[in-house]
């Protein structure tokens, strides 16, 4: 693991969760090019093994508590303050709805919103006036928008962690922490892949990763409290 100081000048402290692959991997790519200070959160850190010395690995489930804590304390002793935090992580089931199981939601709402509100509880008291926070949601959390036969559990927890986004944001509005959420359209990545093997995505992972990098570093300026649909199609 590179664990590397605050820097003094412009550069962010920024905080990625699920940056093993996917938008999360090239997330952490822009971020190093640009010379921020990066901690990455992956179960699965194979693919970061060789990060440059402004990223930091950590191997955490951010579902289980005694790794919260974990990246709590690494906040704490390396990075003293945190600018952004970008909810990234998440998990996709596909199933018809009578086959989805409690254990199924469960495990999908552990990711998408509980881990979520635990990993924004230990970095909210790192941050100051002018930090931000972004989760990454999905146009089938949004309300109204086109649903798909077997995402219950996906498509209803991304409804969730946007109402929670939202509540946050009422929250803390004197604090000058912005709290916003990307409800993304399809984006190919691994974890589409796995879950629709045959659908092609219009959007690339590095496409969508550029544009939440600028909204991450930007959007905290022109928006708190939103829930922005990024998506080249409709629906």
């Amino acid at each position: 693991m590179h664990i590397c100081k605050t820097k003094k000048y412009s550069m962010k402290n920024i905080i990625i969760s699920g940056a093993s692959r996917g938008i999360g991997f090239e997330l952490t790519n822009y971020f190093t090019k640009h010379n921020h200070n990066i901690l990455v959160l992956s179960r699965n850190v194979d693919s970061l093994m060789d990060m440059p010395k402004n990223v930091s690995v950590l191997q955490v489930d951010i579902t289980l508590e005694k790794d919260i804590k974990k990246t709590a304390d690494f906040i704490s002793k390396h990075f003293k303050t945190v600018d952004i935090l970008i909810n990234n992580a998440g998990k996709l089931e596909n199933k018809p709805f009578l086959k989805t199981t409690y254990q199924d939601f469960l495990n999908v709402y552990n990711v998408n919103v509980f881990a979520v509100a635990e990993l924004i509880k230990i970095t909210l008291p790192f941050m100051k006036k002018g930090s931000h926070i972004v989760t990454v949601s999905s146009m089938g959390g949004i309300q109204g928008s086109m649903k798909f036969a077997g995402l219950s559990a996906y498509s209803s927890s991304k409804g969730a962690v946007i109402t929670l986004m939202e509540l946050l944001a009422e929250e803390y509005k004197e604090s000058g922490i912005a709290f916003n959420t990307l409800a993304l359209g399809a984006v190919q990545t691994e974890m589409l892949a796995e879950a629709f093997p045959d659908y092609q995505a219009p959007t690339t992972a590095k496409e969508m990763a550029d544009y939440i990098a600028n909204f991450a570093l930007t959007g905290n300026k022109m928006y708190n409290g939103k829930v922005l649909q990024v998506s080249s199609t409709t629906p």
